[in-house]
C-alpha cells in the first residue's frame, strides 16, 4: 500500500470532525499537491505551489539554525570561562543549545499552527501555509533566554491581530514574525534588550553566578558519563569576573568602534561567535541562505541590494556628521554588527508585505536600509533598527506600488 492510499484511507469526515480534517488536509497537502482545480475555464498547473515555495525558505534557514544552536552553547560556556575555543566542549555546547532552542521552536509551532488550524476549521478551508516560514523565523530572531510564556503570548498576538484579523495568509499588512518580536519589545522590553538576555543558562550575569541546569542536562549527563566525556556541572560552571553579555551594537552605542574591538574581533563578528539573537549572528551562513533564495527566485535580489545601498548611504552620512562615537563607526563595519543581513534577506523580502513592482522594490528596500540605520545609530532605547524600519515600510509598501503604477500609466498615456 502506497502513502497516497494510506492518506485516502484515514481521511476524516469534514463535517463531523472539521479540526481533524483540517489537520489531515495540512499533512496531505504537505506531501502531495492537490489534484483538483476550479470548474470551468483554462488552468495552468505548476509543481511549485505555495507550500513548496515556503519550503525553499525553510531550507535556506537551516544553516542559521545549526549555527545558532551551537552558538547558544558557546556563549553560555564563554560566560563561565570554560571551553573558550569555538570547537572545545563541542558536545556540551551543542546539547545546551538544543535544550534551549527546541522548546522555543515547539512553543512557536504549537501556538502559531494551533491558532491557524482553529481558524481554518471555522472557515471550512485548508490550513494556510504562511506560518511555515513565520514559525521558522520567530525562533531565530529571539534571544535564547526568552521566557516561553511571553513567546506564546507574542505569537498569539501576531497571528490573530496581525494576520487572521486581515483575512489570513496573503492578506496581512505586516510581517508576522516581526510583529511577534515588536510585541515583546514594547510589552516586555527587558526580555529582549540589555546584556543578560543574550546568554542562556544563568539566573543573572553577576560574577560567581552558577549555571542553572535542569533535568534535560542531567539526562544527557548520564549518557556523557557512560561515554567518559565532560559533563554539565553547575558547581564548576559560573560567570567569570568582568564578563558582560553586551552585544557589539550596545558597545558601539556607548563607546564607538574602539569599545567594540576591545571585546570582539572583526572575525568574531563576521562569523557570528558573539552574543545576539539566535539566528542573526553568522553573516556567511545568512548570505548562503540569501543566495539560495535569489537562485530559486523565492526572494527579490532588488530589495536585498537596495537595502544594502540605503544602509551604506545613511552610514556614510552619519560618518560625515560624526556627532557621537556610534556615528564614527566606519560605514562598512556597520554590516559586521547586528542583524542587517538577516533582516534584508529573510524579513524585508516577505512577498506578502513588501512592494511588488520592480521600481517599488528598489524604493522599498532603499528606505528600509536608510531608515533602519538612523534608528540603529540615533535611538538610545533600541540600538538596532531593522525591525522598526521594515514594519514601517510594510505599512507604505502598497502606497509605493500605487504611485509607481500611476507613474507608469501616466508615462504610457503621454507616449500613446
Amino acid at each position: 500500500m502506497g502513502l497516497l492510499d494510506i492518506f485516502k484511507k484515514i481521511e476524516p469526515d469534514k463535517k463531523k470532525s472539521p479540526i481533524l480534517h483540517t489537520l489531515y488536509d495540512a499533512a496531505f497537502t504537505f506531501a502531495y499537491s492537490p489534484d483538483s482545480v476550479t470548474d470551468g475555464g483554462v488552468h495552468i498547473r505548476d509543481g511549485l505551489d505555495l507550500k513548496r515555495m515556503m519550503i525553499h525558505v525553510v531550507l535556506a534557514l537551516q544553516l542559521c539554525f545549526l549555527f545558532g544552536t551551537y552558538n547558544i552553547g558557546h556563549q553560555h560556556f564563554v560566560a563561565g570561562g570554560e571551553f573558550l575555543g569555538f570547537l572545545e566542549g563541542f558536545h556540551l555546547k551543542l546539547i545546551h543549545g538544543l535544550i534551549q532552542l527546541v522548546p522555543i521552536v515547539l512553543v512557536t509551532m504549537i501556538v502559531g499552527l494551533g491558532i491557524e488550524i482553529i481558524f481554518a476549521a471555522r472557515k471550512g478551508h485548508a490550513v494556510e501555509e504562511g506560518f511555515i516560514v513565520s514559525g521558522m523565523l520567530i525562533p531565530l530572531i529571539m534571544p535564547p533566554d526568552t521566557p516561553l510564556w511571553i513567546l506564546a503570548v507574542s505569537i498569539a498576538f501576531a497571528v490573530i491581530i496581525g494576520k487572521e484579523a486581515f483575512g489570513g495568509t496573503g492578506m496581512n499588512i505586516w510581517n508576522v514574525a516581526l510583529l511577534s518580536r515588536v510585541f515583546i519589545f514594547f510589552a516586555y522590553p527587558t526580555t529582549i534588550s540589555g546584556d543578560q538576555v543574550w546568554v542562556s543558562g544563568y539566573e543573572g550575569l553577576a560574577a560567581g553566578t552558577q549555571a542553572s541546569y535542569g533535568w534535560a542536562h542531567g539526562l544527557f549527563n548520564s549518557l556523557f558519563e557512560v561515554m567518559g566525556v565532560d559533563q554539565f556541572d553547575s558547581a564548576r560552571t559560573a560567570v567569570v569576573d568582568g564578563y558582560s553579555g553586551a552585544t557589539p551594537l550596545a558597545l558601539a552605542y556607548s563607546g564607538g568602534w574602539e569599545a567594540v574591538t576591545e571585546k570582539f574581533s572583526v572575525a568574531q563578528m563576521w562569523w557570528g561567535t558573539i552574543p545576539g539573537s539566535i539566528g542573526e549572528t553568522s553573516k556567511p551562513f545568512i548570505l548562503i541562505g540569501a543566495l539560495m533564495l535569489i537562485v530559486t527566485k523565492v526572494a527579490s535580489w532588488r530589495i536585498m541590494l537596495s537595502a544594502t545601498i540605503g544602509a551604506a548611504v545613511m552610514a556614510l552620512l552619519l560618518n560625515a556628521w560624526g556627532a557621537t562615537p556610534f556615528m564614527e563607526v566606519p560605514w562598512y563595519y556597520q554590516f559586521y554588527m547586528g542583524s542587517f543581513f538577516f533582516a534584508a534577506a529573510f524579513m524585508a523580502t516577505d512577498p506578502v508585505t513588501a512592494s511588488t513592482t520592480n521600481t517599488g522594490k528598489w524604493i522599498y528596500g532603499f528606505l528600509i536600509g536608510f531608515i533602519g540605520m538612523i534608528v540603529r545609530v540615533m535611538n538610545p532605547a533600541y540600538p538596532e533598527g531593522w525591525m522598526l524600519a521594515i514594519l514601517f515600510l510594510n505599512t507604505f509598501s502598497a502606497l509605493i506600488d500605487h504611485y509607481v503604477l500611476e507613474a507608469n500609466m501616466k508615462k504610457r498615456l503621454q507616449s500613446a
